[in-house]
């Protein structure tokens, strides 16, 4: 497979598997939020839509220092677990998950809270009419309206993951087979100017990236073909 080794190949997985596992938490916990965003007239919007956007304009360096510090075992978060017999987060797939959470959140939020705002209240008036639970009103009604958000957020997420690499390195480190993912192994590959093995996988990532991008942009096409209709 375009000259990859075993290696390679246990990188490219972890990077599949964290991207999923942290897209999938991001949709399930970021949707209250989006939803928040999308309705609340609360002056404090402002400042949570801000905080919700600083992974946009922060070095991902600087983000994976403040993790690294609270999920260590000297940090606020770290020295918790580990005092409750937990261990800390730091250099681990835990912490590369967390840490992708915090990283892609603008990319997950901001879609489900356009795609949010655009259904209305309407809908959920005449579904209250119909006696239909909170829950089943959000399941039932607006998630179905808001597929074209949910998709793009999903797959944003998703495709940034894949191209992850300052955070990552400063919170999970470079272990091999562990927190190893393969923007790393890129940079590996390089440091030892082994350009073939940089190349392979690098061309991996960006035919995947650019597949998960059409995915985004057929499926809109289609939802609005079929809304249309």
């Amino acid at each position: 497979m375009l000259g990859l080794n075993d290696a390679d190949l246990t990188a490219f997985a972890i990077t599949l598997k964290l991207a999923a596992i942290s897209t999938l938490l991001l949709l399930v916990l970021s949707a209250p939020l989006a939803w928040w965003l999308a309705h609340t007239h609360r002056r404090s919007k402002v400042l949570v839509e801000a905080l919700v956007a600083m992974p946009l304009v922060m070095p991902p360096t600087v983000m994976g220092f403040y993790l690294l510090m609270l999920f260590g075992p000297r940090g606020w978060i770290g020295g918790f677990l580990e005092s409750i017999g937990l261990p800390h987060m730091a250099f681990t797939f835990t912490g590369l998950v967390v840490g992708s959470m915090f990283f892609s959140l603008p990319f997950v939020v901001q879609p489900l809270q356009n795609a949010f705002a655009a259904t209305g209240l309407r809908v959920l008036e005449v579904a209250n009419t119909l006696r239909a639970s909170p829950l089943d009103r959000f399941c039932s009604v607006i998630l179905p309206l808001s597929r074209r958000g949910l998709v793009t957020a999903g797959v944003l997420s998703f495709a940034h993951t894949l191209g992850e690499f300052g955070m990552i390195l400063l919170i999970g480190g470079n272990i091999p087979g562990a927190t190893q993912v393969a923007s790393i192994a890129i940079y590996d590959h390089v440091e030892t100017m082994d350009y073939d093995a940089a190349h392979g996988l690098s061309l991996v990532l960006v035919c995947s990236s650019f597949l998960l991008l059409l995915v985004v942009f057929a499926l809109n096409r289609r939802f609005k073909v079929v809304g249309a209709v």
